[in-house]
């Protein structure tokens, strides 16, 4: 996959979100799936800003696609070719959702989209049951041991968190670094 940036500034793609996400708590989720991505991409040697920008706009689309998830990743990948978005990130961003979609993860960015922004709804789930619900009591061996408790956070799919092991990292250093970065975003995700 070529490397030729993300073709669109952090400031545009906020607006793209804005526009498209009225919920805070999608927003939140989105910010903090760019905060992952941007310390796997330094993790993993890659561009910040096109990792970045992936995570911030993988759900564009889920609005109009949460009731037809075979249109999800789809229609944001539409939306950013008329924005002249590269196409490393169009293409994370369908796979993210390759279940649905059929579009393959082939690159490091797509399994790391795809575990990136699933675990975040993991660490969201543990860090709301520690009684101040901030983001800095969280340990990562906390979400480890949640990863086993299949009735803990129901909806989050153990198996694309554990798509980490296709871009070389284990679940504890997986859970160490996004735990690292949603902590650095605390205040923007409401978990502060």
């Amino acid at each position: 996959m070529t490397m030729a940036g993300p073709g669109i500034t952090r400031d545009r793609a906020m607006e793209l979100l804005n526009t498209y996400i009225p919920q805070e708590n999608l927003k939140r989720h989105c910010i903090a799936s760019e905060a992952v991505m941007r310390m796997l991409a330094v993790r993993l040697d890659a561009d910040q800003d096109t990792w970045g920008l992936a995570g911030l706009l993988h759900d564009l689309d889920y609005n109009e696609t949460k009731d037809d998830m075979s249109k999800h990743g789809l229609v944001t990948a539409s939306i950013l070719e008329k924005q002249g978005v590269s196409n490393e990130i169009i293409s994370a961003i369908k796979a993210h959702n390759a279940e649905n979609t059929g579009f393959p993860r082939r690159y490091p960015i797509d399994f790391a989209l795809t575990a990136g922004e699933t675990i975040t709804g993991l660490i969201v789930a543990v860090t709301l049951v520690y009684p101040d619900k901030k983001i800095t009591s969280v340990r990562p061996r906390s979400i480890v041991k949640r990863m086993k408790e299949k009735g803990f956070a129901r909806g989050v799919s153990r198996e694309k968190i554990l798509l980490c092991s296709e871009i070389g990292m284990e679940i504890g250093e997986f859970a160490t670094l996004c735990l690292k970065a949603m902590t650095q975003v605390g205040i923007a995700i409401g978990l502060a």
